[in-house]
């Protein structure tokens, strides 16, 4: 399998300079928590990964990076700045992305553009929206009907979405789960560029634990809304003792499962 290593080249000290800070972060939704007590840092130009199997908090974690609910206890700061009361000036500066998420179905791809792009208050955003079109090779879709595009044509939508404001944080949600190998391939290139030339600072959630090993610096796994354990690959494979990603990630996955079954019986 052809693959990217997303290594990053950038050697200054603002590299190690976090810009997201989630401190004792904890959400229950009716008594029951999503997420508890967990404690994270983004570094400036970082790509880091949080993973987990389905029901493990990431949703929520990025729900609450990106201000659309607030948390049971804890708190977020981005860019020194406290997401609740700063939520407005923090998202002018930074994206999202999501394979699962689709913008307004009725409007076509460009209307949908144009309209994302004057909220961000890009300039010359006819000729910006065009030179991302481009870079994902979905020109030929400006003028389709969003409503009507494919899974994997909507990711890309997304993306392109996502970079108009060149956001300094980027949240992407499994960008390439409905993408073919050869446009998951490009798309983690172009990723990767942009990571180097503008030094943004990604967090990337992903279930191909190849492409999270060589796409992120660090990683985090999140399991029954707790941190199990963070660190680069090589630290976490060593720490646990464990052959591979791949093979750390089933664990996970089973171990939760058991707990959700426990806890099912005990209600």
């Amino acid at each position: 399998m052809t693959h990217t290593t997303c290594e990053s080249k950038l050697q200054d000290n603002n590299y190690y300079e976090p810009v997201l800070q989630a401190k004792n972060l904890s959400k229950a939704f009716n008594l029951k928590y999503a997420i508890k007590d967990i404690s994270f840092h983004l570094n400036k130009g970082e790509i880091l990964g949080i993973l987990g199997p389905n029901g493990a908090g990431k949703t929520t974690t990025l729900h609450l990076l990106l201000g659309l609910i607030k948390a049971t206890s804890g708190e977020v700061n981005i860019f020194g700045l406290n997401i609740d009361k700063n939520r407005s000036e923090i998202l002018s500066r930074m994206n999202f992305s999501s394979a699962y998420i689709s913008m307004p179905y009725n409007l076509s791809v460009m209307d949908n553009l144009i309209v994302f792009s004057r909220l961000y208050q890009i300039k010359k955003l006819k000729e910006k929206i065009s030179y991302l079109l481009n870079l994902f090779e979905i020109e030929n879709l400006k003028d389709k009907i969003t409503g009507s595009l494919s899974s994997g044509q909507n990711s890309r939508v997304n993306l392109v979405k996502a970079l108009l404001n060149e956001p300094e944080i980027l949240l992407l949600d499994e960008p390439t789960a409905s993408l073919d190998p050869d446009i998951a391939l490009k798309v983690r290139t172009i990723l990767c560029d942009i990571r180097e030339k503008n030094r943004t600072s990604i967090i990337y959630t992903s279930h191909n634990m190849e492409e999270v090993e060589n796409m992120c610096d660090r990683l985090i796994f999140l399991a029954n809304g707790k941190i199990l354990i963070q660190g680069t690959t090589n630290e976490i494979l060593a720490k646990t003792g464990k052959s591979s990603l791949e093979e750390l990630f089933i664990s996970v996955s089973r171990e939760q499962s058991q707990h959700n079954i426990n806890d099912i019986n005990e209600e």
